[in-house]
């Protein structure tokens, strides 16, 4: 590891280099904001700069995470008076900083500037510099560079002191230098700490160990970025949002190197641009990410159109422009095996169809990930078609655990993800451990068995073994045509267990489901959604209660499909068609399977005869799947393979046929721990 700077707790004159270490504070503050040379810029978080929050900020109303506090005294820096100590954070990161210097370039009004100087010298006088975890402090330093960006580089003004900045400089020497000596050990958080120790030696050259610190957190960044970007660019964490907010900083980085022609080491450049293949494929085509593993869905196609002027690659540019320019990607479909995600597509818009209406789903079969975000979630899944987020992850939530109902260990937990629930147990004991609930138990062992990705056809296999319960639940999902999935689950056990199969669907469709039954399939509408299984005996489907969140804080009523059997060994074959504007005539049907002559049990194999209407189009898909080894007949169609496909016209006229060759012939792409 690099040499760690040391600390220097001297006065304003020691903190600075020569010869601005003997100018007054109002020759250092007229310098400071006339000079030229040191190129940076300021980044906002969006939901926390909105101007109705910047504006109750000026009358000491503070909205963070979603809970609003009105403060008639002096703000208290060491009190929270959320039960949620992410309220805290949020106060003391100074995210509402940049707002405040946003709202004032754009107004010019000077209360914008006096609120900024009050509430920075106010934390400077009353807290002490390790009251929070290193990570607050460096996304506080940030925001305050970003303030200062527009109070003193862009738009000086007479509400900054030469006295209030020379405090303010002072500070920044003194929290940096705590910084370096109290890294994080890893992970996201180390990341944005390095990340702001760049941005320091960058923006205030003139500061005493600058140098130092610039070097420093060179070498500690690519160090980060080799050791938590996994081989195929996923960050090791394994959350979607989080690869995104360690991506940014990388990338913050990159540009301000370029701006100040700073050399960067190529093994730092080649992490990046893997963390950015990964996010041009994990988002979805309405331009939103999935929340998977703690974390909030949103949008981070500026970060692409960045990987593009960074980088020049057309892909990034094609994605984070929706389609209207640039090249599309070269694979539909892209499997990221490190990362434990699997990706399936359509298209990419190129053709007859607008970008965001082309179909995608994101399969975790992976690991739970490193530090403390992963989610109880394995083979789970999320889904969206035409522009719309249809079967989804219902994301975190919150991290606080107080009150009644401990929503963080819900929406953690397995019974909240498009999983099957064994038993109403998670797959991984999450147990309570003196102040919280902990994972405690080992994670399932898994094994992604196929990934294939053909012109008109794709498949995935992945295998889960709970160390709760005794049950090995296998999921294999088919891709027909772009058009539609059909998911196959199969449970295998000694002993009777409950299986409850979920599909969270998102929160336009509250109150508008409905469910109907005959005798040979179960049928569900949502909006822009048709989900059907064939009957099976005992098998029961119930529309739940349930919940999303699409960002913290904000927790959303949505339904809950509960598809539930009673069995030893089952299984459960759904088709999951989505469209865009009139729904499709659709009929499933099971056809009986023997092998040697001898019924089969579905857990053994199926064969469903699926018959699609269309805008004035009618054509028949037969689907055969084997869960195991072995010769399979139909009254028409003999099986050697695992997977079969048709599709014929009305008529009878073939028009498509895929046949896959025996499971030992397929290949193991990924396979976890024991697995």
């Amino acid at each position: 590891m690099s040499a760690v700077p040391a600390i220097d707790n001297s006065c304003h004159s020691e903190v600075l280099k020569a010869p601005f270490n003997t100018w007054t504070p109002s020759e250092l503050l007229a310098y400071f904001q006339s000079r030229t040379g040191i190129a940076y810029f300021a980044i906002a978080n969006e939901p926390e700069v909105t101007r109705e929050k910047i504006d109750g900020i000026l009358s000491d109303n503070f909205n963070l995470n979603e809970e609003s506090y009105q403060f008639t005294d002096r703000l208290d820096w060491l009190t929270n008076p959320s039960n949620d100590v992410e309220w805290a954070i949020m106060l003391h990161k100074f995210y509402y900083a940049v707002g405040l210097g946003l709202a004032f370039k754009e107004t010019g009004d000077r209360r914008y500037a006096d609120k900024w100087v009050d509430l920075t010298s106010s934390w400077i006088k009353t807290v002490p510099i390790d009251f929070l975890p290193s990570d607050v402090s460096g996304r506080r330093i940030q925001n305050w560079i970003f303030a200062h960006y527009y109070f003193v580089s862009k738009c000086p003004t007479e509400a900054i002191t030469p006295e209030f900045y020379v405090q303010f400089l002072e500070s920044i020497h003194q929290q940096t230098s705590h910084l370096c000596q109290n890294l994080t050990p890893a992970r996201n958080h180390r990341t944005l700490e390095l990340y702001t120790i760049f941005l320091v030696a960058v923006v205030f050259p003139e500061l005493k160990g600058a140098d130092a610190w610039l070097q420093f957190s060179i070498d500690e960044l690519t160090k980060n970025a080799q050791t938590d970007l996994l081989a195929d660019g996923v960050h090791c964490e394994l959350s979607t949002d989080y690869h995104h907010i360690v991506l940014r900083n990388f990338l913050a980085v990159k540009r301000l190197a370029v701006l100040n022609n700073i050399s960067l080491p190529p093994q730092l450049d080649g992490c990046i641009r893997k963390a950015l293949v990964f996010s041009t494929y994990v988002h979805k085509p309405d331009g939103f990410i999935p929340s998977l593993s703690d974390g909030d869905t949103g949008n981070f196609l500026p970060l692409l159109q960045q990987g593009y002027d960074l980088y020049g690659c057309e892909e990034m540019l094609y994605v984070a422009t929706k389609g209207k320019q640039g090249t599309a990607p070269k694979h539909r479909s892209k499997a990221f095996p490190s990362g434990g995600y699997y990706i399936l597509r359509s298209g990419w818009g190129e053709s007859l169809e607008a970008y965001e209406d082309e179909r995608y789903l994101v399969f975790d079969c992976g690991d739970l990930g490193a530090g403390n975000h992963g989610h109880l979630d394995l083979l789970s899944f999320e889904m969206a078609a035409y522009g719309q987020s249809l079967i989804v992850d219902p994301g975190r939530y919150t991290y606080d655990e107080s009150g009644e109902t401990n929503w963080r260990v819900l929406f953690r937990g397995t019974s909240y993800h498009n999983t099957v629930l064994v038993d109403g147990l998670n797959q991984t004991r999450y147990e309570f451990h003196k102040q919280k609930f902990k994972i405690k138990g080992q994670q399932p062992e898994y094994a992604l068995k196929a990934f294939i990705s053909q012109l008109g056809f794709d498949y995935l296999h992945g295998i889960a073994h709970s160390h709760e319960y005794p049950v090995v639940h296998e999921r294999k999902i088919l891709f027909i045509k772009g058009e539609y999935w059909v998911i196959c689950d199969v449970l295998r056990a000694d002993d009777v267990h409950n299986y409850d199969l979920l599909f969270h669907l998102a929160a336009s469709a509250q109150g508008k489901v409905s469910i109907s039954c005959d005798k040979q399939s179960f049928s569900v509408d949502a909006p822009n959604l048709v989900m059907i299984q064939p009957v099976r005996q005992s098998a029961t489907v119930s529309l739940e209660g349930g919940y999303v969140s699409p960002t913290y804080g904000i927790k959303q009523d949505a339904p809950v499909l509960k598809f539930n059997q009673h069995r030893a060994e089952c299984s459960f074959y759904t088709v999951i068609y989505p469209y865009k504007d009139e729904r499709p005539g659709l009929t499933v049907s099971s056809i009986p399977v023997s092998k040697r002559e001898v019924l089969c049990n579905p857990f053994s194999a199926a064969c469903l005869s699926i018959t699609v209407e269309r805008a004035g189009q009618l054509h028949n898909d037969m689907i055969f799947v084997a869960n195991e080894e072995g010769e399979f007949a139909t009254a028409n169609n003999t099986f050697n393979t695992p997977i079969y496909f048709q599709r014929t016209t009305g008529q009878g006229k073939l028009l498509a046929q895929f046949d896959y060759p025996s499971m030992d012939n397929i290949e193991t792409i990924c396979q976890g721990q024991n697995g």
